[in-house]
């Protein structure tokens, strides 16, 4: 066990590959920890025999915690509350953090709960005052942010909006030592087994952590048309997202969803394409760093938070936009 003030940051990690949004979160558990005086400790909890990437061991951080159990094959959020309950009650870290993904959203209440302690959730920025937290996080879809300062039961939980905290140059260094702990958990310990995971076939980029999203609304006509933004998004690297009524009408999954009843996304560019502009849809990505909006009304209310507006029919500017776009990259 590590002497001094920790913070934990859950690494998520899929297919072999950790996600970018744990990656910001072990940068801001080190930004955090400068001002805390805390070190930093990278959380994976998975299967025995599964392997840690690199990333994770190799970022900076003072050490790496592997906790093992034969139940984490698959996403669990019970089981790795059983799991990780006991390793933060006998270590008592500061602070812990994880992303805000569909699988931190579930865990980290879960986790605050079974521990009794207080919770941040979606927050866009941390940091320390005279020694107590503050985070500041999103509220009333957008339209005002609130402050939350944490009392003196440890460990403060938080989740951090993807997008957010971004990672800068990692200094050159040895990989942190990683130290292997095996949970003993009984079998009847686990409320709940998951038998099998079925996935979507197809390409799937989650759109909460893209980093470039095409997104397409009514305007679009017909959901044949949808084509038109999966090649955009193919020569951008991008993620597809959709505004409600598009999801409402069957033309694509709700996962692709962007809004306050959808995903809330905070991309480097987010192109709206079709999209009036609704104030349920500005509230899932007016964060976006850059947004270029394309409508053929000039009214439009999306055009009031784009950055950029091209009025005109979209199904005539996508393809032109794809080719420009082919044109300057694949050069």
């Amino acid at each position: 066990m590590s002497e001094g003030k920790q913070i934990w940051v859950l690494a998520e990690v899929l297919g072999g590959q950790v996600k970018p949004v744990s990656l910001e979160a072990l940068h801001a558990g080190q930004t955090l920890g400068g001002e805390l005086g805390a070190t930093v400790t990278a959380v994976v909890a998975t299967a025995p025999g599964a392997e840690i990437p690199e990333d994770v061991a190799n970022c900076g951080v003072a050490r790496v915690l592997h906790i093992q159990h034969a139940g984490l094959e698959t996403f669990n959020s019970l089981a790795l509350v059983e799991v990780l309950a006991p390793q933060v009650q006998s270590q008592n870290p500061e602070v812990v953090m994880m992303g805000a993904t569909n699988h931190g959203k579930e865990l980290a209440p879960a986790l605050a709960a079974r521990l009794g302690v207080g919770l941040a959730t979606d927050c866009i920025e941390i940091h320390a005052e005279g020694g107590m937290l503050k985070a500041r996080r999103p509220v009333y879809a957008g339209k005002a942010h609130i402050t939350f300062q944490f009392g003196d039961t440890r460990p403060c939980i938080l989740t951090l909006r993807p997008n957010v905290f971004r990672p800068g140059e990692t200094p050159a260094g040895d990989a942190a030592p990683v130290e292997t702990v095996t949970a003993d958990i009984p079998e009847n310990g686990l409320r709940l087994k998951v038998k099998e995971v079925v996935q979507a076939a197809g390409r799937k980029l989650d759109i909460t952590e893209a980093r470039i999203i095409v997104s397409g609304g009514m305007g679009m006509q017909k959901p044949e048309n949808f084509q038109l933004l999966e090649e955009l998004a193919e020569v951008l690297g991008a993620a597809v997202g959709a505004s409600r009524p598009v999801v409402d009408n069957g033309w694509r999954e709700y996962s692709n969803q962007v809004g306050q009843t959808g995903r809330t996304v905070s991309p480097d560019l987010y192109i709206a394409c079709g999209i009036s502009g609704a104030v349920q849809h500005l509230a899932g990505m007016s964060s976006s760093r850059c947004i270029v909006a394309i409508n053929k009304d000039p009214n439009a209310p999306i055009f009031d938070v784009a950055d950029y507006g091209i009025v005109g029919d979209v199904l005539e500017i996508l393809p032109v936009m794809t080719a420009e776009f082919k044109k300057v990259l694949q050069k």
